[in-house]
């Protein structure tokens, strides 16, 4: 076993963020040659269990490799790992998942969130130097806040889901984490790209993000998301926030302040909710023991399905479908599955009409440190958790891209700025990333 290997085995102990180690001879050179990389147990490596980190799957072994997969190994990546995640990627916290909760880097007693969780501990721990994930909400972007890593959701269609088990096909998106913003650019280089597998992958050229980093922050507009940072409640982090928007103004940036409909706001985490169940519902249909997934003794083809769903899925998955159910029922279709629809086209031209003039939109990517473990503090009916803890859904409302970096610490724990761009604007989102990560000289230090 390699140094790397006992390194990552050691890490795991405190963690619990790997489900099965990969051992494969990497033939590949590139880009991110001999680079160590885990994938989120959701993307499909051919030889290995992909489990979902759900019951009903835990026997599935790949017969193929996602798009992702080829990409990596074919640069030279050495995939060492799937990780941990919330139960089908349903969740924030990495606690639903059957190989139990994963715990954070920089208190064993916190959670590393979700859904992404495994993934988000192993870069903040320094474990591996990336790790894939997908984001549906915020699945990758507050894990990195939670960690103290960097996590990127780029442009939808910009890297293929060839491969990963999906969630809500018109929210979900491959990303990853890295420890700095310059593997970050170097990531979605190797990652991007037009594939014929998946149909919603754009054809939109990709660019030498890494050779695109410099950037003079003088006469830059940069737009401050203040609906989100006015009802943060964390003083500590509401006056980092305000600091590092004066060292930006120093350096000649131009910030905005940029507002939305409250109302809008109030209704991102509903209408994500009645959307993302929906289509999980129609997503996992197949999961019945017949075409997927560890089937479970029955007298005839439905009781078997019954025996198999009932038993695979865990209570809080099992809910989120009968919301979907509800939602899609044709007396219900109507008055709840396409008025969220439409009220997300209302938050999707409000936010594109926002960002407009600016090049980037800044905001706390969460109002909180990582929870302890089975905690939950929030009072889900104020506007500090549906708006400052729900906001990054926008980016998956509007497909635009969204990252998240560390940029402090509140009781020793990393805080994460959220950083969103226009869409295909990767190279101008990972050039101001760069500018504030040197501003703010992060060192990952736990």
């Amino acid at each position: 076993m390699s140094d790397n290997q006992k390194r990552l085995h050691e890490v795991n102990e405190k963690l619990n963020a790997i489900v099965s180690y990969v051992e494969l001879e990497t033939s590949g050179s590139g880009l991110i040659e001999n680079w160590d990389v885990a994938l989120k147990d959701n993307i499909n490596m051919k030889g290995t269990l992909t489990t979902a980190s759900c019951e009903l799957l835990s026997n599935h072994l790949s017969i193929y490799n996602a798009t992702v997969v080829d990409k990596l190994l074919a640069t030279g990546a050495n995939i060492c790992a799937k990780t941990s995640m919330d139960e089908l990627g349903m969740g924030g916290t990495n606690l639903s998942a059957i190989t139990g909760p994963v715990k954070n880097p920089y208190d064993l007693d916190r959670i590393s969130g979700g859904s992404s969780g495994g993934s988000a501990a192993l870069v903040g721990a320094h474990a591996v130097r990336a790790a894939l994930g997908t984001d549906t909400g915020d699945s990758i972007r507050k894990p990195a806040a939670y960690c103290g890593a960097v996590g990127v959701k780029p442009t939808y269609g910009r890297i293929s889901r060839y491969g990963v088990i999906p969630y809500a096909s018109s929210l979900d998106h491959v990303g990853y984490f890295t420890q700095n913003v310059e593997d970050a650019a170097v990531m979605l280089e190797v990652l991007a790209g037009r594939d014929d597998l998946d149909m919603t992958s754009s054809f939109e050229p990709v660019e030498n993000y890494a050779a695109l980093l410099d950037l003079d922050l003088k006469g830059k507009r940069i737009g401050v998301f203040k609906d989100v940072q006015d009802v943060i409640g964390n003083e500590s982090m509401r006056q980092q926030f305000a600091s590092l928007c004066e060292q930006l103004e120093a350096q000649g940036a131009i910030l905005v302040d940029k507002h939305m409909n409250v109302e809008l706001l109030r209704a991102m985490l509903p209408v994500y909710s009645v959307i993302s169940n929906s289509e999980a519902v129609a997503n996992h249909a197949n999961l019945d023991g017949v075409r997927y997934g560890k089937s479970q003794p029955g007298d005839d083809l439905e009781s078997i399905m019954k025996a198999t769903r009932s038993q695979g899925f865990s209570s809080m998955i099992k809910r989120r479908f009968v919301y979907g159910a509800y939602a899609l029922d044709d007396d219900n279709q109507e008055d709840v599955f396409n008025q969220a629809k439409r009220v997300r086209r209302m938050i999707v031209d409000a936010y594109a009409t926002m960002i407009e003039d600016v090049d980037i939109m800044l905001a706390c990517a969460s109002g909180v440190i990582a929870p302890k473990l089975n905690e939950n503090t929030h009072n889900e009916r104020s506007d500090e958790y549906l708006i400052a803890e729900n906001h990054m859904v926008i980016n998956n409302f509007t497909g635009y891209p969204s990252m998240t970096i560390p940029f402090g610490y509140v009781d020793d724990m990393p805080i994460g700025l959220n950083i969103s761009a226009k869409p295909f604007k990767e190279a101008t989102m990972f050039a101001y990333a760069k500018a504030i990560e040197t501003q703010i000289n992060w060192k990952g230090e736990f």
